[in-house]
This record gives structure tokens, sequence and C-alpha cells, in this order.
């Protein structure tokens, strides 16, 4: 037998002495298994207000019959007791939505513990990482599609960094300090702009109250016991909520804490929260470096500590019918960059975002007007690459580039009533959008050279109009239609020309001169959604979508060395605009023991943007013919491509065991992406399949995990190498319970054991720049601990 097959084994032979661990501290209560309700709100401007009733398994776990008819006798027509909080590790199904949504509750992000985006959902059907610094820059990736086709929001605006102009820089957006995460999947660009033709991933938190907080009624301690509440008294007119967030992780040394307050009274809600996390270089299976020998090697990947914090502090005031708010948040983060350039350079990223914003809600008293909710952001980012000039020169260290951006953006949306229109309920909302952007990326080597930094100085303003109807015909059977026209003007510097092979340090004109260049585009989208309730519970939806995308920025004006993706990257004011026409097919289940969603779909893409490798080398100031030189010459260029694939995931609750439930998950997902030629679009993920165990109660889930990633061998005939498949064993075992507050203050607490990797897997992601020389984390054990006072 293998190593692994043993470690394996072993592994799953403790999980299942885990689960009988649980008979003596984990019994059953007496009502029924509440599975969350789940409300989203980033696919579509038209907001829902109803209650969710409750959704119960077919199996659950109940308490002695004499308990039950205790109840029963005790049944009045008092207030109702509260719903059994939903159990942790159940699959929430979004079955009310046109779009494709992925959604990440609140338990789930304290469990998994990813410190970015990209890290938290590289396992999630449909989605990965860019991984290009593991734990400090990596990018959602969806269905293949990145940095320029997905958008980022928080809160509904704009996150306002440059993850999107180098796959190095990190999203100014941390997982401690969110509460939930919802991914479209798919076009989101008739809501957010045509920079999410490819899908958005909109983190939602506090920051900004909605609501005046809640105080819990006194607490009461359970320890897995079925023990009744108190009575809520009568509430206070003041409240406050506290709750802390720590973990500790052995794969990077790694040691996060935040602490987050909600309080509230007299129609104002404030909010604060702090966060910190610092990591050493993580332990690596094996040497990184796949196509280099010989490099120094202590069994942690060079140069890939991190360090991060952050704050933020905001207010709400509550009026009859709506509420106002603002927030200003501060994110701060320091990490180094991996790879072998990285570590001889000893490359290192100092960033820092300054984010004010403000949003509200109002619901008039009207015959016509639903809801009118607004949000407005400013952005002040700015990051400084840091390295040294000369690997054999300690004293060369300095800033090689630094990135900034300046972002203004605001946005209303304007709900109507529903009206009868005869045939369907119709409900419309209407969206108006604008937004202003300043880049700049100079270098202080060589600041007289023409092609200094990335780019020039560029701008570029957006303005839009969007519309969305939905048309209920039955409680059955739903529609949407939905627009979308925007207007966006870019405006940058680049030279007139640059041919394949120049040399700007012997013959400064061997390319043209700096050109004022402006670019105006009209984008224009809409989309048809149907939604179709069947028997046994199950949805089946099918969307079809015409999306535009204006180019961005850096694929108009690029004229420069890009260390991150390791190109000389040229850009093309010329490029047209990107148009996907796409289709989707869906079927869910949200109820019962088998929950699952299975989607197909297929992309088109008219003049699909991309790098272009031309087979040429370059360095920071000349391009020659063929190799020999540090970077890959590429050209932004535009070719017609085809998006197909396809996701699965689902759950079922098998039956009762030791006073839980247990049962089996599995997961699929496929991508293959094709220019019309049948030649493979560069940096697509595998196929990967995958499943395991759990069982669960009312504090108790323990849950392993198998996800098997095959080998991508569809690769690009320039500039990318094969990927080896791996698989990912993951483990954790999770205690909830609720807390008397005489012990120490606390009302309720979650504590949880994770394993990662647990066969020390050596995991390359196909889709990194970097896969060749960065390989993901080993063998790591986190432990977490979540207190809410």
């Amino acid at each position: 037998m293998t190593l692994q097959k043993k470690r394996a084994l072993h592994i799953g032979s403790v999980s299942w002495l885990l689960l009988g661990a649980m008979n003596h501290n984990a019994l059953a209560d007496d009502t029924p298994t509440q599975l969350p309700d789940i409300t989203v709100t980033a696919p579509s401007p038209i907001q829902r207000h109803r209650t969710a009733p409750t959704r119960t398994p077919s199996h659950v776990v109940r308490a002695a019959p004499s308990r039950n008819r205790e109840r029963a006798a005790a049944a009045q027509p008092a207030p109702a007791a509260p719903a059994p909080a939903p159990q942790q590790g159940v699959l929430p199904v979004v079955i009310d939505q046109f779009a494709t949504v992925t959604v990440i509750p609140n338990e789930e992000l304290r469990r998994s513990g990813g410190a970015t985006l990209g890290d938290l959902l590289f396992s999630k059907p449909g989605i990965t990482g860019s991984s290009f610094a593991p734990g400090a820059s990596s990018r959602p990736i969806i269905r293949g599609l990145d940095v320029n086709r997905v958008g980022i929001v928080e809160n509904g605006l704009g996150g306002g960094g440059a993850s999107d102009l180098g796959e190095d820089h990190f999203v100014p957006i941390d997982p401690l300090s969110t509460n939930q995460i919802e991914v479209v999947r798919g076009p989101a660009a008739l809501r957010y702009g045509s920079t999410s033709i490819g899908g958005v991933v909109s983190a939602i938190n506090n920051r900004i109250p909605d609501a005046m907080p809640t105080c819990a009624a006194a607490p009461f301690q359970t320890y897995g016991l079925p023990v009744k509440a108190p009575l809520a008294g009568a509430g206070a007119p003041g409240c406050l909520n506290v709750e802390t967030r720590t973990s500790v992780s052995s794969v990077n040394r790694g040691v996060d804490g935040g602490m987050l307050l909600d309080a509230g009274g007299n129609n104002v809600a404030v909010h604060a929260d702090v966060y910190g996390r610092t990591t050493s270089d993580y332990s690596i299976p094996s040497y990184p470096y796949l196509f280099v020998p010989g490099q120094p090697f202590n069994s942690r990947q060079p140069n890939s500590a991190t360090q991060s914090d952050g704050a933020s502090v905001g207010a709400s005031y509550f009026f009859q019918g709506g509420y106002i708010g603002a927030a200003i948040t501060q994110n701060d983060s320091f990490y180094h960059i991996p790879g072998i350039d990285g570590a001889d350079h000893q490359t290192r990223i100092d960033a820092h975002q300054t984010k004010i914003a403000v949003k509200g809600e109002y619901r008039p008293d009207a015959a016509a007007i639903d809801a009118v909710r607004f949000w407005v952001g400013a952005t002040d980012y700015r990051h400084n690459e840091i390295g040294l000039a000369d690997p054999a020169d300690l004293s060369s260290d300095g800033v090689r580039q630094t990135f900034t951006n300046k972002e203004q953006e605001a946005r209303v949306e304007v709900q109507m009533m529903p009206f009868n229109a005869r045939f369907a309920t119709v409900t419309t909302a209407f969206g108006l959008q604008g937004g202003h952007q300043e880049l700049t990326a100079p270098s202080p080597d060589d600041p007289t050279s023409p092609l200094n930094g990335l780019w020039d100085p560029n701008k570029n303003n957006r303005v839009a109009g969007y519309v969305f109807n939905e048309l209920k015909f039955t409680d059955t059977t739903k529609a949407q239609i939905a627009g979308r026209i925007e207007h966006v003007d870019l405006s940058g510097t680049t030279p007139a020309f640059i041919p394949p092979i120049f040399d700007v340090a012997t013959d400064p004109a061997s390319i043209g001169p700096a050109t004022p260049q402006s670019a105006h585009y009209t984008p224009k989208s809409g989309s048809l959604g149907l939604i179709q309730n069947l028997p046994w519970d199950l949805v089946a939806s099918a969307t079809a979508q015409y999306v535009e995308r204006a180019p961005k920025p850096a694929e108009l004006f690029s004229r420069g060395p890009h260390d991150a993706t390791g190109t000389f990257d040229i850009g093309n004011p010329n490029l047209g605009i990107e148009t996907a026409k796409s289709i989707e097919i869906g079927l869910r289940r949200a109820t019962g023991p088998l929950r699952f969603e299975l989607t197909g779909y297929y992309t088109r893409f008219d003049g699909f943007i991309f790098r272009r490798l031309t087979g040429n080398t370059c360095d920071e100031s000349a391009c020659q013919l063929g190799p020999g030189l540090e970077l890959n010459q590429a050209r932004y260029s535009q070719r017609d491509a085809i998006f197909r694939g396809a996701e699965f995931q689902s759950q079922f609750d098998i039956g009762p065991l030791n006073g839980g439930i247990w049962g089996i998950e599995n997961q699929f997902d496929v991508v293959r992406a094709t220019f019309t030629d049948g030649s493979n679009v560069p940096r697509i993920p595998p196929v990967r399949l995958g499943g395991g165990f759990y069982w669960r109660d009312s504090n108790w889930l323990t849950r392993i995990n198998l996800v098997h990633a095959f080998a991508q061998n569809d690769i690009a005939v320039i500039g990318e190498t094969p990927t080896a498949g791996y698989n990912l064993l993951n483990a954790e075992i999770t205690y909830n319970t609720k807390l008397n507050s005489s012990w120490i203050g606390a009302r309720e607490m979650t504590l949880g054991l994770v394993g990662n990797n647990l066969l020390n897997q050596n995991i390359r992601n196909s889709v990194s720049y970097t896969k060749d020389e960065v390989l993901m984390p080993g063998l790591g054990v986190r432990a977490f601990a979540n207190l809410k006072f």
C-alpha cells in the first residue's frame, strides 16, 4: 500500500471515530431540522420581501415521544417560540433567482478561513482562484474567465483596488470582515457593467447598517442538550452586539483575528470592525520549481509571507420608511511574491486603500414606487512594488513600480410596485449608474524611458441605464426580461506604433512617439430568463443573454513589462467591443433530503480580447525575435471563442445516526474553451470531481471531502505548459453552542478544527501564471474560535 493510500485510510478511520464519539455529546433535539433561509441581493435590483417557509428534510431526528406530547399539550395561541437555528454545513441552493448564484453563508466563511476571495472559492464548482500568491493575492476566476471579465463588489459598490490590473495585486476585501459571499456564475453585466461579463463576486457585511441591531434574549447554555430557552423580556432601548473571530494555522504559522461591534439606539445604528492577519512562508510538500533545479529550498515556499490589517467605522440613521448611512474603511496589506524572480529580488507589495461608501433606501407611501435605493463610493488605492534592482546587491532595494487607482462610483435604483397586467403580475426596477477612474503605473527606474511603467496615466468615464422586469404568470412560472445600455469614454497615451522588434535603449526612435489616444464605446446588453417549478420540489431555469463589453484601460494602453504575467504587454487602442451570446439551463432542488443544483451553459464570444503571445521575447526596453530574454511579448488581440461547460453539486441526507444526520455530498465541474479554429484558450481550469461524507446535528458538524482535479493538457501553443492532476483531501469538525454569559461574557461560541491538503499533495493551479514555480500550501491544520457577546 502506498504512503498516500495509508494516510487516506488513517484519516478516514479517525473521521469515523469522531462520528462515534458524538454519541455522548450531541443528543438529538426534539425540533425539526431547519435548513438555511437564503437571501441574495447581488443578481437583480428587484428584491422580494417575503418570509420563507420552514423547510424540513425528510429525515428528522426527534427526541422521546413523551417530550413531543408534552409540547403538544402546552400549545396555545401565545407568541410562538423562535424557529431553531439552521444547522451548519447545509448546502445552500438558490432557486428564486434567474442567474446561477453560489452563496457562501457566514458560518461557512468562519469554517473555511480563506485569507482571500480566490482562496475561499478555490474548490467551488465553476469557480477557482488565480493563486498568484496564495494567501495574499488570489482573485476569483469564474468559468475560466478572470480579471477584466469578473467584477468584485462590496455592499453593492466596486472593490476599488487594482486586482484586475495585475494578477499579483491583492483584492482589498478580507473574508474576516465579511458575513456572506454571493457569486453570480455567468454574465452579470446587466446590473454591474461590462466588466462583469463573466460574473460577479459580491461581498456583504454590515459596515453600513441596513437595520437596527437586535439583541438576543437572555442567553442560556445547552452543550448540545435539549434545554428550553427562557422567555424573552422587554428589550432595552439601546443594544450592543460584539463578535470576535480568531484562528491559528500550522501550514504558515499564521494567526488572524477580528472584532466586530454593532450598536444601536434612538434610530441610529453604529458598526465598527478591525481585523489583522500575519503568516510566514508556508510549508509545501516538495521542491517548487518545476523546470529550474538547484534553487535554495527549506521545505517552505520561498518569499510567501504575508501581513494584512484593516478597520472600518460606519453608521446609519433610520427614519419612517428608510435609512441613510455611511462608512469609511482602511485596508492595508504587505505581502511577498513567490516564484524564482520574486525570491531572487525579494519582491514585496505594500498596498493601501481608503474607501468611503454611502448608501440608503427609502420606501415611500406611494401607489407606484416600492423602494428607492442608492449607493455612492470613492476609493483611493496605492501600492508600491518593492524589490532588489540587483539580486546580488542588497543595497539596491527600493520601489520598482507604483500603481494608483482613484475611483468614484454612484448608482441609484427604483423598484416599482407590482401591477397586474392580466397575463402576469409585473415588477419593474430601473437603474442608473456612473463612474470615473484614474490610473497610473510609474516606475522610478529609468523615468525618462518612453516605456517607463506599464502604461502612462489614463482615465475613463462610464454611465449606464438598465431595467429589469419580472413577470409572475403563476405561482410556479416566472420570467425576467432585462436590458442595459452603457457609454464608456477612455483616454490615455501610447506610442504611435510598437514594432515586433525594437530597442529604445540604443534607438529611441525604434518605437513611435507618445500619442494621445481616446476610445468611445456604447455596449448594449439584454437577457431573457424563465423559472418553472416542477413536481418533487424541483425548479428548472433557462436563460439567454446577449452581453457587450468595452475594453479595459490595460487592454488599450499597456506598453511595458508586466512582471506578474511574465510578459511585455502591448495594448491595442483599436480594439472593438467584445460580445458574448450565452444560453444556460439549470435544474435545482433546495428542500428535502436531496438538495442539488445542475447547470449547463454555452457561450460564444465574438471579438474575445486576450493576450496573444507572439513568440518574441523582451526585457524592459527591447524585444527580439524568438527566445532569449526574460519576458514573452504579448499583444492584446481579438478572436472569436467558445466556452461551454457544466457544474453539479449535491447533498443527500441518508438518515439518522447517533442523534444527528449523516449523508454524502459530491461535486463536478468542467469548462472547455477554444478559439473557433480549434486551438485552446490559455489558462483554463481542469475537470474536477469530488465527494465526501458529513454528520451534523444542532451543535456538531463533522465532514471529510476529497476533490480530484484531472490533469490539464488542453493548453495554448505558446507560453503554457501541461499541469498535473491532484487530490485535495480536507476534513473538519465544528462545535457551536449557546453559553451562559456569566461564564465568560459570551452568549454563543463556535469552535472548530480544519485539516487542509491532508494527503500533502503537490498542487499546481493550471490557471496561475506562476504554477511552474509556486506550489499550493501543503498539509496544514487550522483551529478557529468565534465568540458572540
